[in-house]
């Protein structure tokens, strides 16, 4: 039993781990909290039971290849999809006395994933003494839809998803020490959108204290990357034509449709905006309150939290041209190097920066965007591909890299050869092949 701020609760013990499965860290985000910022959850009443995965959020069914096959192959990891979806999972060793704690944001774009999806999981890391967590977030327009309407209500709108990381990451910061965590060494990392989602979160006053050090797993840049700086003033023009597709003539007449309504909309929203926006624009907005500036302006000034960072991409990873030979000439591969090379001229300790260069066994496919995640997240047996040797001992290396980042800010140890900061005088890259 587990003594939060909100009550106690109990989990799934798993015999060398227990599972704390879907916590809710806020109140559910329906009817009048519906495009609202995070309000917090009610305490308890009695023992909270964490012992089921819980909603993920409105989104598209379905995907394409090569994640349909990979991740979304078999319904057991499957979540309900519900509006009341903000909950967060907690793998933590037992009897864990103030370990590193390790805060997973999923990716997809903005618009969809879960925090439990096939691929994730917090075995591998509570075997080397991390507790792992895993959280849920608004995405699509329930997560970033911006509108003069609600600007008017709140002072703000849009970003809801990412306030929902923020709340996440608060619950996690004044709980996780009953856990058996310690607040003052919580390492947030994600992959693509997820990257995306740290570099926002190191990016904001918002997480000041909060984050020790931050991994960014082909998302994070500095140059050339995903990253958009969007203001407010254009995702509210944006936002407008939403309530048009909704047949909605108020705020209040948006909150009173149905969840599968709302998403509905979004098809047609899409058609409208996408050729002004050219490009994913329900993201992170700059509303000088989660964002004060943009991306790569808050580094120029040097206003990223001053942390240990690790970053890096896939071989075949997106924005790749497709006649790419070289592909240290990729654009998530030149924006990582960047990223660590700005920290330097801040006058900071350069980041460690890997190339995931393994092809993926099974298919010709490569080494594609999100293929690195079965590896450092130790879930190989979960997949249909045929693992070698050379497969399972790249995992371990990752996982054990990964881990000793969170641990200390330095990959190094377990005898694995020497990966040290990517400087501009060295310019060293970790390749991360079987």
């Amino acid at each position: 039993m587990i003594q939060t701020n909100y009550g106690p609760i109990s989990g799934v013990d798993m015999g060398t781990y227990t599972e704390y499965r879907g916590i809710p860290y806020a109140a559910p985000p329906i009817g009048p909290l519906r495009w609202k910022a995070p309000q917090p959850p009610a305490p308890f009443d009695g023992v909270y039971e964490a012992h089921s995965f819980r909603n993920k959020c409105v989104q598209a069914e379905g995907s394409s290849p090569p994640w349909d096959k990979d991740f979304y192959d078999d319904p057991s990891f499957d979540r309900p999809m519900d509006e009341d979806c903000l909950y967060l999972h907690i793998w933590a060793p037992n009897q864990a006395e103030n370990c590193p704690v390790a805060f997973w944001i999923h990716g997809g774009a903005f618009l969809s994933g879960w925090a439990t999806e096939k691929e994730f999981d917090g075995a591998a890391y509570c075997k080397r003494g991390i507790i792992f967590i895993s959280v849920e977030y608004r995405c699509n327009v329930f997560g970033y839809l911006a509108h003069p309407w609600l600007t008017a209500e709140s002072g703000l709108s849009g970003n809801y998803g990412s306030l929902d990381q923020i709340a996440a990451l608060n619950w996690v910061y004044e709980n996780i020490a009953a856990f058996g965590g310690d607040p003052e060494n919580i390492t947030v990392f994600g992959q693509s959108a997820g990257a995306m989602s740290i570099q926002t979160l190191v990016s904001s006053p918002l997480t000041e204290g909060k984050i020790a050090k931050a991994i960014l797993q082909s998302g994070g840049s500095y140059g050339g990357g995903f990253h958009r700086d969007i203001p407010l003033s254009q995702q509210e023009e944006y936002g407008k034509a939403f309530p048009e597709v909704l047949g909605a003539g108020s705020l209040e007449e948006m909150r009173q449709k149905s969840a599968a309504e709302v998403f509905a909309a979004m098809g047609p929203f899409f058609e409208k905006i996408m050729p002004k926006a050219q490009g994913l624009f329900l993201i992170p907005t700059l509303d000088g309150h989660l964002l004060t500036q943009g991306y790569y302006q808050t580094m120029d000034e040097g206003k990223i939290q001053d942390i240990p960072y690790m970053i890096g991409c896939t071989k075949d990873d997106l924005m790749n041209p497709p006649d790419l030979e070289d592909k240290t000439k990729s654009p998530l591969y030149v924006g990582s190097v960047a990223f660590s090379h700005k920290l330097e001229e801040l006058g900071r300790k350069p980041a460690y920066v890997y190339h995931f260069t393994r092809d993926l066994p099974g298919d010709s496919l490569g080494a594609w965007h999100s293929s690195e995640l079965w590896y450092m997240m130790g879930t190989l047996e979960r997949c249909w591909r045929p693992w070698t040797e050379g497969d399972r001992e790249l995992s371990q290396r990752m996982l054990d890299y990964w881990a000793n980042f969170m641990k200390t800010g330095d990959p190094n140890g377990n005898g694995h050869p020497t990966w040290v900061p990517c400087d501009k005088a060295g310019q060293f890259v970790m390749e991360l092949n079987a």
